[in-house]
């Protein structure tokens, strides 16, 4: 009899009958699976990435999770991180290693503590992102070309800048994902002041975050005093009138 487990949905399959598929198709001199008794991996890691395997079917779909979880609490993709997540999961490290050097967002050598991600994509183009990539890279003290060619970290290991493809936030342009949370439209002036806030442990130029709008769930902005007034005199602020008369016309 075969020591292969029949192949059916992993989520139907044990730990170990994993560990037996996946060994016995893999090359002789490949890194087997890691035992998790054998692995140390710090606790909060480990609850991240068993929370994400609890929401698919299939334990392979959590990779993704897995891996931001081990950038998350190393700052990049460390070799002990992916061997410690394989471990977790019950696969290769080599499996999580694969995906880890497809996608672009995930990094696999050491990178500034703070990302910052430009966006120069044709929206942003046009408005300035040029300019603005090019200001966060002198307040930043990293090479432009860098940047614009796979990415740069200041030489203070403080932040890492990248010139990034479209990020669905061409309404703001131009922006810059600043980790992982999107501000624009953006000036030099906030660039400049962007990284010295992030250098001092302080929200980036908190007034241009997206998630701060009231659209986003962020705190309502203030009244206009001039509606306020006008609505007390019994009548309507400048411009309403017009707005009326164009809504009557439609």
């Amino acid at each position: 009899m075969s020591d292969v487990p029949e192949i059916r949905p992993t989520n139907e399959m044990s730990a170990e009958e994993r560990r037996r598929l996946v060994e016995s198709m893999r090359p002789e001199d490949a890194e087997p699976v890691p035992e998790l008794h054998e692995v140390d991996v710090p606790d909060e890691l480990r609850e991240r990435i068993e929370d994400a395997m609890s929401r698919y079917p299939e334990l392979r779909s959590a990779a993704l999770p897995a891996l931001w979880a081990v950038q998350r609490h190393y700052g990049w993709c460390t070799r002990d991180g992916l061997r410690q997540a394989a471990a977790v999961m019950g696969v290769t490290p080599a499996y999580l290693e694969s995906l880890a050097t497809f996608y672009d967002l995930f990094r696999t050598s050491p990178v500034g503590r703070h990302q910052v991600l430009v966006c120069h994509n044709i929206s942003c183009w046009m408005r300035g992102g040029d300019e603005l990539l090019r200001a966060f890279c002198e307040a930043a003290g990293v090479d432009a070309h860098q940047a614009d060619h796979g990415g740069a970290s200041s030489p203070d290991g403080q932040v890492f800048v990248k010139a990034f493809e479209c990020m669905g936030a061409c309404d703001i342009a131009p922006m810059a994902s600043i980790d992982e949370r999107y501000y624009g439209p953006l000036t030099e002036d906030d660039a400049r002041a962007a990284v010295a806030e992030l250098r001092a442990d302080a929200e980036a130029v908190p007034g241009k975050a997206l998630a701060n709008r009231a659209a986003a769930g962020g705190p309502e902005p203030e009244p206009d005093p001039r509606v306020a007034l006008a609505e007390q005199g019994g009548h309507h602020p400048p411009g309403a009138d017009a707005g009326a008369s164009e809504q009557e016309s439609q």
